[in-house]
């Protein structure tokens, strides 16, 4: 396949992530060129548009889906791979701001995206390293009374597998000095992501569809009765278009910009650790994550690498340094893991909403769009995926719910709004720094 510089994937391959570097075999696919027709097309091929596109095949429809690079090559190829149950903003501020109706509501979903990833490791065997339980931590009493609430908040709501940990207990899942507790999901989970991704792909062209790599869009006709995809070299013109591009989408369809802003986020893997070193330090093997607003999130990989993340920076740039970035932080965490090599460190970008709420919603009849997970679209974009099959296959019941949710801009537009978050940033650090 020729390869080309495109304006936000260079020369399309996967980033230098441990990710890529373990991953399965998977094809190159063809890039669109000439003119097509199909039933649904979908740009994007990570999570969310990977979900939509299988659910749509097994239901029978002709789908094909657009991606600017390889398979996974954004977010859902480079995250930290933890299966955690919920969106970003709580249940209780989804309450407080749309009312009990919309937080029932979410509450009734906030588990099925780590269902659905089960039911398609097993429907199609795909080999992901996937694994159960995570646990978030608190550092301080102020923390550990945030996790006793969401646990009562989440139990009000029916679901009740969340156990809170005290010190001690934490102390058999997480071997660090630096908590006061925690609380674990037993429903929750980590796995190889870009693995997933690849899977997902492979079903999805096994159930009939076709998926086009190497081929940014360019421009998008969602104002014709039959909208119209165009990349360099070809056309897709649809009955209905999804649009999953989410954190590099663009200014491609001029709707959406505001309504995101692209955050990255760093990951780093170290070498591979004995099994005794592994199991001293997360001897449950669980995926963990504090309750920061800037937070720390790590687990052991397949081949018993600790994955170590965490870090943000606003409008998506890379920061210079992510080893010594990230290096800080594991050896707050794990003192232990001083001396240890670090093998490989990338970058990534999310897209933010500004009320942390994922945004659903359609352009016209027949275009549809998914983003702004904000950092919890492992989860949310599966679910999200089949939402909008459900819609797409004429049943809007759950799609309108989120549909009608309101989105709010970012404050100052786009010359702004790095600054303003970078500002919200420093505030919910330092209260973190107070224990407040």
């Amino acid at each position: 396949m020729s390869r080309q510089s495109h304006p936000y994937a260079g020369d399309g391959s996967h980033t230098s992530s441990y990710y890529a570097a373990s991953a399965n075999p998977s094809p190159e696919r063809p890039e669109l060129k000439g003119d097509h027709e199909i039933d649904v097309c979908i740009v994007g091929a990570g999570y969310s548009g990977l979900s939509t596109g299988l659910h749509l095949a097994e239901k029978g429809y002709k789908v094909v889906i657009i991606e600017g690079a390889r398979v996974g090559w954004g977010a859902s190829g480079r995250n930290g791979g933890q299966i955690v149950n919920g969106l970003n903003a709580s249940l209780q501020t989804i309450k407080r701001r749309y009312g009990q109706d919309t937080a029932t509501f979410v509450a009734g979903l906030v588990q099925e995206g780590g269902e659905i990833i089960r039911e398609r490791v097993r429907t199609y065997d795909i080999e992901c390293d996937l694994k159960e339980k995570n646990i978030f931590t608190g550092l301080t009493p102020a923390h550990m009374r945030e996790l006793e609430e969401r646990q009562k908040l989440w139990q009000s709501y029916g679901i009740d597998n969340q156990e809170m940990l005290d010190k001690d207990q934490l102390r058999a899942h997480v071997n660090s000095d630096l908590y006061e507790g925690g609380l674990i999901d037993h429903s929750g989970g980590h796995m190889h992501p870009l693995n997933l991704a690849l899977g997902e792909a492979a079903a999805f062209e096994k159930n009939g569809g076709t998926i086009y790599e190497m081929s940014p869009v360019t421009d998008v006709d969602h104002d014709a009765p039959r909208p119209v995809v165009r990349t360099a070299k070809g056309t897709m013109t649809c009955k209905t278009l999804v649009l999953c591009g989410n954190a590099y989408l663009g200014h491609v369809v001029p709707t959406l910009t505001p309504r995101v802003m692209p955050v990255s986020t760093q990951v780093m893997a170290t070498e591979p650790l004995s099994e005794a070193q592994a199991h001293a330090l997360l001897p449950t093997d669980a995926c963990i994550e504090d309750i920061r607003y800037i937070l720390d999130y790590y687990r052991l990989s397949g081949d018993k690498r600790m994955l170590f993340g965490g870090g943000t920076v606003y409008g998506g740039a890379d920061p210079r340094d992510i080893k010594a970035k990230l290096k800080r932080n594991m050896d707050k965490v794990f003192p232990q893991l001083k001396d240890v090599k670090i093998d490989y460190a990338w970058s990534g970008n999310f897209a933010l909403s500004f009320s942390r709420v994922p945004q659903m919603g359609r352009i016209g009849d027949n275009t549809y769009f998914a983003h702004g997970y904000s950092g919890h679209g492992v989860t949310g974009s599966h679910t999200f995926g089949r939402i909008l099959s459900e819609a797409i296959d004429g049943d809007l019941t759950r799609f309108d719910v989120f549909a009608n949710v309101p989105w709010f801009p970012f404050p100052g537009g786009r010359m702004l709004r790095v600054p303003y978050s970078v500002m919200g940033s420093w505030w919910y650090g330092l209260r973190d720094r107070l224990g407040v």
